[in-house]
């Protein structure tokens, strides 16, 4: 079953959905047909006026491009601004709009798709501007940011217990993602290392300890269980 105000699908026996908390009443026998909260079938939107709504959005996104296109074009006789403009809107439209148009959010699908339409657009920048960071330093970071969402949101997704401990695990990745930054930035610009990136990996670090260590104490785990909702 699934509730009728939020979606989530309840276990059966469930006097209260875990995630808002709409109450079921108890049906007193013998007494007919008693209102409940829950429905057999999985809530959905008027599919109709959903598609009018994304494609009103997507014309006027394509309107948008169009007209800075023929503004470039009109004045300076090329693509030069309008092109980071329309690439730009395009990842938004890939990111935001292009998901809603189905059903259900498939992240093994969407998100390789929005990251891949990230790294082509940051590689159009590259490009156009005639520098060369992207190999040494945007794509390294975005396959990495890319690998480390994907399975993040994989194991929430599928994983049902012991997600407490993927969540300290995932923070102290960041940390260290935050050196990696620093790293490929040094490598590509000439930066120095180990400005910022020590404060990150040590936050990012005891915060993911204290998720580990909270799941290792049952009645701290508890708590955050129920209030982050793991």
């Amino acid at each position: 079953m699934y509730c009728v105000k939020c979606g989530v699908k309840l276990a059966d026996g469930e006097t209260e959905c875990p995630l808002c908390h709409t109450p079921l009443p108890a049906v007193e026998g013998g007494s007919g047909a008693s209102f409940t909260p829950y429905s057999d079938r999985y809530p959905r939107e008027r599919d109709h006026e959903k598609y009018l709504i994304l494609g009103s959005i997507t014309a006027v996104m394509a309107a948008a491009c169009l007209i800075c296109l023929i503004l470039c074009l009109k004045t300076y006789g090329r693509v030069y601004w309008s092109g980071y403009v329309m690439l730009g809107i395009a990842l938004a439209w890939t990111v935001c709009v292009l998901p809603a148009f189905f059903r259900r959010w498939y992240p093994m699908i969407f998100l390789p798709v929005d990251f891949a339409a990230a790294a082509g657009y940051l590689l159009y920048i590259c490009a156009s501007l005639g520098q060369h960071w992207f190999l040494s330093f945007a794509f390294p970071l975005t396959a990495i940011v890319a690998a480390l969402t994907i399975s993040t949101v994989s194991m929430l997704r599928y994983i049902k217990r012991g997600r407490i401990f993927i969540v300290g695990g995932v923070l102290m990745a960041i940390g260290s993602l935050c050196m990696l930054v620093e790293f490929f930035q040094h490598i590509t610009f000439r930066t120095p290392m180990f400005v910022w990136s020590l404060y990150c990996v040590a936050f990012f670090t005891a915060l993911g300890l204290f998720f580990i260590l909270s799941g290792m104490i049952p009645p701290l785990r508890a708590f955050l269980e129920r209030k982050f909702f793991f």
